[in-house]
């Protein structure tokens, strides 16, 4: 008790408690957008999978695109404002995104440009905020102020998805995409009062971004299972985006029952991944890669192939958090430049094999990715310590963990 008490003190500490109440705000805001925005979307007169594609693919291509840039910008300006800015263009965009769909208007040109306005506030922002924590918070109670904004958060994305759902289900895409945008201006209030407390150095020294590109490049291409994995969950994202942002909503609408119950089947995989995080913080496997591309391999396609097959709400949503927390174990790897092209090949296809053969094709590719993954000796025999050593790494290092993860 006296330890959880030690903790939660430091909320208050000066700009702790405004950093995790802006950042469980804006995972609020995350949260409530994807139910309220793919069921008001097929909710238009005229609305469907390949409108719902388009416009997830705009908003989805600039996050990727402007995310280095996002980064750049965190670099050289000063992270609250950058935050700041981040959150008021995206509480204008959904803004934008309900008053469209509040009004019935179903014109592609008009959703895809709101969309994008939200992408790139995204890419501004995420980088920005993980770079404010450490000037935030004491250097000597950084593990504890990252473990209370991984919790907020964590809590925020299941209340985020299951009250999405009901809002949306009750009064509409629009309601929902409404508390998203007031959810990104709260958090745009908070970042007014945002002020750094400690100098962290990153700033000292800022390479060229073309010669930091190519030392990176000339890194990845040398390990073999580092390149594999990358390569593996580029392909195992482009079909969970398909299946899971367009090819879900449109099988939950038309069998299912709407949002609520598909924001049921999001929040069992928010709680995976909750379980995931207790999981890596105590799971040190001999082989970092091996195991979990096993549970990939399993956990991750059983939900999809299951709404593929007609499988009843209650299967679906157990199945979810196994998957959550497949995808947790690869935590952020960056992998996801394939995802706008799920996004874009998921209406098409629904409209030409329907709906759920093409979540059950997506369910088996992931199946068989993983699988091939798994034929790399590198992949399979990889250990801690030749993971976390390198040109510039000693073998005093080999205890930290590698991160080789993704973000969906």
């Amino acid at each position: 008790m006296n330890s959880w008490r030690k903790d939660l003190s430091l909320l208050r500490e000066p700009g702790v408690g405004l950093l995790f109440a802006g950042r469980t705000l804006n995972t609020l805001g995350m949260s409530f957008a994807p139910v309220a925005l793919s069921f008001g979307i097929l909710g238009l007169p005229g609305g469907s999978a390949s409108l719902l594609s388009i416009v997830l693919a705009a908003e989805s291509i600039p996050l990727v695109l402007f995310l280095l840039v996002g980064g750049a910008l965190a670099d050289r300006l000063p992270r609250q404002r950058v935050i700041m800015a981040s959150q008021v263009l995206a509480s204008v965009s959904y803004t934008a995104l309900a008053s469209l769909i509040a009004l019935g208007v179903a014109n592609a040109y008009a959703l895809c440009a709101a969309a994008v306005l939200s992408g790139v506030g995204a890419a501004m922002g995420f980088p920005a905020f993980t770079g404010l924590i450490p000037q935030i918070v004491a250097p000597d109670r950084l593990q504890t102020g990252n473990a209370l904004l991984s919790f907020g958060a964590a809590v925020a994305r299941i209340a985020g998805v299951v009250a999405g759902g009901v809002v949306t289900a009750v009064i509409g895409g629009a309601g929902g995409l409404g508390v998203s945008a007031l959810m990104y201006a709260l958090t745009a209030a908070t970042a007014v009062r945002l002020h750094p407390r400690y100098n962290t150095g990153a700033r000292d020294v800022v390479p060229g971004l073309v010669s930091d590109m190519k030392e990176g490049w000339r890194e990845f291409v040398s390990r073999e299972w580092l390149w594999v994995v990358v390569a593996a969950w580029s392909l195992l994202n482009m079909c969970f985006n398909a299946a899971h942002a367009v090819l879900g909503p449109v099988i939950a609408k038309e069998r299912l029952g709407g949002a609520e119950p598909w924001s049921w089947v999001l929040a069992a995989e928010s709680v995976g991944e909750v379980i995931a995080v207790f999981v890596a913080m105590r799971w040190r496997p001999r082989h970092p890669l091996l195991k979990p591309l096993i549970i990939t391999m399993i956990a991750m396609p059983a939900p999809f192939t299951m709404l593929g097959l007609s499988a009843p709400l209650w299967a679906i949503i157990v199945a979810s958090a196994p998957m959550g927390l497949a995808f947790m174990v690869f935590d952020a790897m960056g992998s996801f430049m394939l995802g706008p092209v799920g996004l874009l090949i998921a209406g098409p296809l629904a409209a030409h094999v329907g709906a759920a053969p093409a979540t059950f094709g997506c369910g088996v590719l992931m199946f068989l990715i993983a699988g091939v993954a798994l034929f790399s000796r590198d992949v399979r025999t990889l250990e801690w310590s030749e993971a976390t050593s390198g040109p510039d790494r000693t073998p005093e290092l080999v205890s930290t963990p590698v991160e080789v993860t993704v973000s969906a």
